[in-house]
């Protein structure tokens, strides 16, 4: 698509050359995916075995992959404009069902579930394939994305009426048949293929989204340590030693991410090539980050509420498993960002894993330590590389 052809419609962004900026519509429209988030939490809490965290797993994928191909929308088109903002507004409502319907979908509001998720992204798709009318640049990316969409949707209505593990097979196809189909540019029979060089993202805007997700998400995390402390009888000494615990692990969290490449990942984003392959990666890996950071508000609740109780092997998991996933994907973030996987992260995914063996030995309070002392060390490590980065970086200009 050339720089014109993304310009002659009413409702697109223009694009100017210049960093697009979060719309307060957008903003605003985050606020369901904090409570989708918190819904997320405390399902996974209440059901801290294997097929919880399935459960958990698949309806995390349909709430992050649901926000996803929205935030793609409002990169394309103006979020100001009345008929993209109805939109916007639509899909909320559609949003805030689907998240209240979390906790019994896997239950009794399973078809609730499925039918507003259905809704949000079949809905929001095919209504843009229409305003763009037949002939648009854009328009066979819509249409193609708009089939695979059906596809999963047929999987998400058949599970909606199939019992217990019948329908977390279905779901999962769904989830796959969304998350991956963008890797082969949603190509079917007939309808050919989408390249990623068509997507004509602003970059920074994308960027900017994420980041603020991640937000979204550590925000959460702060709020469920708030609300666990609100609740705490008596507020001794192992609640006050297990609230700096939880808290200088999320802020390891937050240094790990904004401290040390988000800046950087715009600048990525804006310069590449190919933006819009970027973009899809950027959306790939943060899947990944805030799954782990959901994980980590599950630990943390656990370490708030029972400080002294001894180590249970699905509390050790929990533990260790949220941090580890994080570090993960902030490893492959740092990749897409750097071109390298740095060593800080892989050798903190390994020494959270030792622990979990070690985990018999200790209570939840002393294991929260020892997850949140691993964050702090890779974080410490981390801010030493972006020194040293920065000043190799000034060192080349100079020289240049």
């Amino acid at each position: 698509m050339t720089a014109h052809s993304a310009h002659d419609h009413p409702l697109l962004r223009r694009r100017d050359g210049h960093h697009a900026r979060v719309t307060f519509e957008e903003l605003f429209f985050d606020l369901v995916y904090v409570f989708a988030v918190t819904q997320l939490g405390h399902e996974l809490l209440h059901n801290l075995s294997f097929t919880g965290v399935v459960e958990t797993l698949i309806l995390w994928f349909a709430v992050w992959l649901g926000w996803q191909y929205t935030c793609w929308v409002t990169n394309w088109f103006d979020p100001e404009t009345p008929r993209i903002r109805g939109l916007i507004f639509a899909v909320m409502l559609a949003g805030l069902v689907m998240a209240s319907a979390i906790p019994g979908a896997f239950g009794e509001r399973g078809l609730i579930f499925a039918g507003a998720y259905v809704a949000i992204q079949v809905g929001r798709t095919a209504y843009l394939a229409w305003e763009l009318g037949p002939d648009h640049p854009l328009s066979a990316n819509y249409r193609r994305m708009l089939g695979w969409l059906l596809i999963a949707a047929t999987f998400w209505i058949a599970g909606a009426f199939a019992e217990h593990w019948t329908r977390a097979g279905l779901w999962a196809i769904a989830v796959a048949c969304e998350y991956v189909s963008p890797m082969f540019g949603f190509r079917l029979p007939g309808l050919g293929r989408s390249k990623t060089r068509d997507w004509t993202i602003e970059g920074g805007h994308l960027a900017e989204r994420c980041q603020l997700f991640v937000i979204v998400a550590l925000g959460e995390t702060l709020l469920a340590t708030g609300a666990t402390m609100a609740k705490a009888a008596s507020w001794n000494a192992a609640i006050l030693s297990a609230l700096l615990a939880t808290f200088l692990g999320t802020l390891a969290m937050w240094w790990l991410y904004f401290g040390t490449s988000s800046k950087d990942a715009t600048e990525t984003i804006t310069h590449a090539d190919d933006p819009g392959r970027i973009g899809a990666y950027f959306h790939y890996i943060h899947a990944i980050l805030v799954a782990g950071i959901i994980a980590t508000a599950v630990g943390n609740d656990l370490v708030l509420a029972h400080p002294h109780d001894p180590l249970k092997t699905p509390y050790a998991l929990i533990l260790s498993a949220g941090p580890a996933i994080y570090l993960l994907g902030s490893a492959v973030y740092k990749k897409a960002v750097y071109g390298v996987v740095p060593t800080s992260h892989i050798a903190g995914v390994v020494a959270l894993l030792l622990l979990i063996p070690v985990a018999q030995a200790a209570d939840l309070l002393v294991m929260g330590w020892l997850t949140t002392a691993i964050m702090l060390a890779v974080s410490v490590r981390e801010g030493r590389m972006l020194r040293k980065r920065r000043l190799s970086g000034d060192a080349r200009q100079a020289a240049h």
